[in-house]
């Protein structure tokens, strides 16, 4: 099962909360690269345990950062 992140809304949050991409790496364990391609909708596709970490260190439900889950 994939997810399909609002990776401008999770751009939008992390500003907001005066995080850093690097620090966002370092809370949730994934690439910043990556990440940064996840808020530039360059990913689309994300398992839903990346959605999770990224809730999770954001602060915010995971329902708020991406759409349904989708198959594969």
């Amino acid at each position: 099962m994939s997810v399909k992140p609002r990776g401008s809304l999770i751009r939008d949050i992390r500003r907001a909360r005066k995080m850093s991409l690097r620090e966002l790496e370092a809370q949730t364990g994934l690439n910043r690269g990556y990440l940064s391609r996840v808020e530039r909708a360059h990913i689309q596709d994300v398992g839903p345990e990346q959605v999770r970490d990224v809730a999770f260190a954001l602060r915010v439900p995971e329902d708020l950062i991406a759409d349904e889950e989708t198959s594969p």
